[in-house]
Protein backbone atom coordinates (compact mmCIF):
# COMPACT_ATOMS: atom_id res chain seq x y z
CA UNK A 1 0.00 0.00 0.00
CA UNK A 2 1.40 3.35 -0.81
CA UNK A 3 0.68 6.39 1.32
CA UNK A 4 1.55 10.17 0.51
CA UNK A 5 2.74 12.48 2.53
CA UNK A 6 -0.36 14.20 2.74
CA UNK A 7 -2.63 11.12 2.90
CA UNK A 8 -0.16 10.34 5.89
CA UNK A 9 -0.97 14.02 7.96
CA UNK A 10 -4.43 12.91 6.95
CA UNK A 11 -4.72 9.41 9.10
CA UNK A 12 -2.21 11.38 11.80
CA UNK A 13 -4.62 14.16 12.18
CA UNK A 14 -7.58 12.02 12.50
CA UNK A 15 -6.17 9.01 14.90
CA UNK A 16 -4.81 11.88 17.20
CA UNK A 17 -8.28 13.75 16.69
CA UNK A 18 -10.55 11.07 18.13
CA UNK A 19 -7.94 10.20 21.12
CA UNK A 20 -8.22 14.11 22.01
CA UNK A 21 -12.15 13.50 21.51
CA UNK A 22 -12.04 10.61 23.83
CA UNK A 23 -10.40 12.38 26.57
CA UNK A 24 -12.41 15.09 26.27
CA UNK A 25 -15.11 12.38 27.51
CA UNK A 26 -16.86 11.71 23.80
CA UNK A 27 -15.93 8.00 24.07
CA UNK A 28 -18.88 5.48 24.15
CA UNK A 29 -20.80 4.73 27.43
CA UNK A 30 -19.86 1.31 27.57
CA UNK A 31 -16.16 1.53 27.72
CA UNK A 32 -15.92 4.36 30.66
CA UNK A 33 -18.34 2.68 32.69
CA UNK A 34 -15.56 -0.62 32.70
CA UNK A 35 -13.32 -0.02 35.42
CA UNK A 36 -10.34 -2.37 35.31
CA UNK A 37 -9.11 -3.78 38.37
CA UNK A 38 -5.68 -4.35 40.05
CA UNK A 39 -4.40 -7.58 39.02
CA UNK A 40 -3.49 -8.12 42.80
CA UNK A 41 -6.35 -7.06 44.22
CA UNK A 42 -7.59 -10.73 45.33
CA UNK A 43 -4.23 -11.93 46.46
CA UNK A 44 -2.48 -12.98 49.49
CA UNK A 45 0.77 -11.37 50.03
CA UNK A 46 3.24 -13.27 51.62
CA UNK A 47 7.03 -12.66 52.24
CA UNK A 48 10.17 -15.19 51.66
CA UNK A 49 13.52 -15.27 51.02
CA UNK A 50 14.97 -15.64 47.30
CA UNK A 51 16.16 -19.50 47.43
CA UNK A 52 19.07 -18.86 44.30
CA UNK A 53 22.23 -17.58 46.14
CA UNK A 54 23.62 -16.34 49.22
CA UNK A 55 22.48 -12.89 49.06
CA UNK A 56 19.11 -13.98 50.32
CA UNK A 57 16.96 -11.00 49.32
CA UNK A 58 13.64 -10.54 50.23
CA UNK A 59 10.85 -11.21 47.79
CA UNK A 60 6.73 -10.93 47.94
CA UNK A 61 5.07 -13.31 46.37
CA UNK A 62 1.02 -13.04 45.58
CA UNK A 63 -1.15 -16.07 45.64
CA UNK A 64 -4.74 -16.62 44.39
CA UNK A 65 -6.74 -18.75 45.77
CA UNK A 66 -10.27 -18.97 47.60
CA UNK A 67 -8.57 -20.54 50.96
CA UNK A 68 -11.18 -22.66 50.86
CA UNK A 69 -10.28 -26.38 52.87
CA UNK A 70 -9.20 -28.25 50.42
CA UNK A 71 -8.28 -25.66 47.57
CA UNK A 72 -5.06 -24.93 46.46
CA UNK A 73 -3.70 -21.56 45.85
CA UNK A 74 -1.73 -20.71 43.06
CA UNK A 75 1.04 -18.12 43.35
CA UNK A 76 0.08 -15.87 40.32
CA UNK A 77 2.98 -12.81 40.95
CA UNK A 78 6.59 -12.64 42.41
CA UNK A 79 8.77 -9.37 42.78
CA UNK A 80 11.46 -8.10 45.37
CA UNK A 81 10.35 -6.56 48.57
CA UNK A 82 10.65 -2.81 49.07
CA UNK A 83 11.37 -2.75 52.62
CA UNK A 84 13.83 -5.67 52.52
CA UNK A 85 17.55 -4.24 54.00
CA UNK A 86 19.29 -6.78 51.58
CA UNK A 87 18.04 -6.19 48.06
CA UNK A 88 15.26 -3.02 48.62
CA UNK A 89 13.28 -4.36 46.10
CA UNK A 90 15.35 -4.61 43.09
CA UNK A 91 16.02 -8.75 41.84
CA UNK A 92 18.72 -10.44 39.91
CA UNK A 93 17.32 -12.08 36.40
CA UNK A 94 17.41 -15.47 38.07
CA UNK A 95 15.12 -14.03 41.08
CA UNK A 96 13.01 -12.18 38.61
CA UNK A 97 12.34 -15.68 36.82
CA UNK A 98 11.19 -16.94 39.97
CA UNK A 99 7.72 -17.60 39.00
CA UNK A 100 9.12 -19.59 35.91
CA UNK A 101 10.62 -21.80 38.39
CA UNK A 102 7.85 -22.57 40.56
CA UNK A 103 5.57 -23.55 38.06
CA UNK A 104 8.33 -25.66 36.29
CA UNK A 105 7.22 -28.87 35.19
CA UNK A 106 10.47 -30.53 35.71
CA UNK A 107 10.68 -29.11 39.24
CA UNK A 108 11.27 -31.43 41.85
CA UNK A 109 8.16 -31.51 44.14
CA UNK A 110 8.61 -35.04 46.00
CA UNK A 111 11.50 -37.20 47.48
CA UNK A 112 12.92 -39.59 45.32
CA UNK A 113 15.43 -42.52 45.86
CA UNK A 114 17.95 -44.68 43.58
CA UNK A 115 19.25 -47.36 45.07
CA UNK A 116 23.01 -48.26 44.65
CA UNK A 117 23.66 -49.53 40.84
CA UNK A 118 20.40 -48.73 39.77
CA UNK A 119 19.25 -46.52 36.79
CA UNK A 120 16.38 -44.98 37.46
CA UNK A 121 15.04 -42.93 40.44
CA UNK A 122 11.83 -44.18 42.17
CA UNK A 123 9.59 -41.56 44.00
CA UNK A 124 9.03 -42.50 48.03
CA UNK A 125 7.02 -40.99 50.48
CA UNK A 126 8.04 -38.19 53.23
CA UNK A 127 7.85 -40.15 56.13
CA UNK A 128 9.70 -42.53 53.88
CA UNK A 129 12.62 -40.17 53.11
CA UNK A 130 12.52 -38.53 57.04
CA UNK A 131 13.01 -42.31 58.44
CA UNK A 132 15.63 -43.27 55.53
CA UNK A 133 18.09 -40.13 56.30
CA UNK A 134 17.47 -40.02 60.42
CA UNK A 135 18.66 -44.32 60.33
CA UNK A 136 21.57 -43.13 57.57
CA UNK A 137 22.41 -40.43 60.08
CA UNK A 138 22.12 -42.48 63.34
CA UNK A 139 24.28 -45.54 62.20
CA UNK A 140 26.46 -43.20 61.10
CA UNK A 141 27.18 -40.92 64.28
CA UNK A 142 27.19 -44.49 66.31
CA UNK A 143 29.78 -45.51 64.22
CA UNK A 144 32.25 -42.40 63.86
CA UNK A 145 31.27 -40.44 67.24
CA UNK A 146 34.43 -39.47 69.13
CA UNK A 147 33.59 -38.69 72.95
CA UNK A 148 36.89 -38.01 74.32
CA UNK A 149 40.67 -37.10 72.47
CA UNK A 150 44.06 -38.57 72.88
CA UNK A 151 44.55 -36.97 75.78
CA UNK A 152 41.38 -38.04 77.71
CA UNK A 153 39.71 -34.86 77.09
CA UNK A 154 35.86 -34.84 76.74
CA UNK A 155 35.08 -33.56 72.93
CA UNK A 156 31.59 -35.11 71.50
CA UNK A 157 32.65 -34.68 68.00
CA UNK A 158 31.28 -36.26 64.64
CA UNK A 159 33.69 -35.55 61.96
CA UNK A 160 32.18 -37.93 59.44
CA UNK A 161 28.62 -36.00 58.44
CA UNK A 162 28.59 -32.20 57.56
CA UNK A 163 25.20 -29.92 57.16
CA UNK A 164 24.85 -27.02 55.33
CA UNK A 165 21.73 -25.00 55.64
CA UNK A 166 20.34 -23.00 52.88
CA UNK A 167 20.13 -19.08 52.51
CA UNK A 168 16.00 -18.87 52.63
CA UNK A 169 15.65 -19.39 56.18
CA UNK A 170 15.47 -16.62 58.29
CA UNK A 171 17.52 -15.86 61.53
CA UNK A 172 16.00 -17.99 63.85
CA UNK A 173 15.73 -20.72 61.94
CA UNK A 174 19.52 -20.66 61.26
CA UNK A 175 19.45 -20.29 65.35
CA UNK A 176 17.84 -23.19 65.53
CA UNK A 177 19.27 -25.35 62.78
CA UNK A 178 22.62 -24.49 64.50
CA UNK A 179 21.89 -25.18 67.76
CA UNK A 180 20.58 -28.74 66.60
CA UNK A 181 23.56 -29.72 64.76
CA UNK A 182 25.83 -28.36 67.35
CA UNK A 183 24.27 -30.70 69.82
CA UNK A 184 24.57 -33.73 67.48
CA UNK A 185 28.72 -33.05 67.56
CA UNK A 186 28.35 -31.89 63.56
CA UNK A 187 31.60 -29.64 63.35
CA UNK A 188 31.26 -29.70 59.43
CA UNK A 189 28.40 -26.94 59.61
CA UNK A 190 28.10 -23.71 57.07
CA UNK A 191 25.03 -21.76 56.37
CA UNK A 192 25.03 -20.57 52.35
CA UNK A 193 23.98 -16.99 54.07
CA UNK A 194 26.15 -16.37 56.52
CA UNK A 195 23.33 -13.72 57.82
Amino acid sequence: MQVTRRQFFKLCGAGLGGSSLALMGFSPAQALADVRTFKLERTVETRNTCPYCSVSCGLIMYSLGDRAKNAKSSIVHIEGDPDHPVNRGTLCPKGAGLLDFVHSDSRLKYPEYRAPGAKTWQRISWDEAYSRISRLMKDDRDKNFVAKNAEGATVNRWLTTGFLAASASSNEAGYLTHKVVRSLGILAFDNQARV
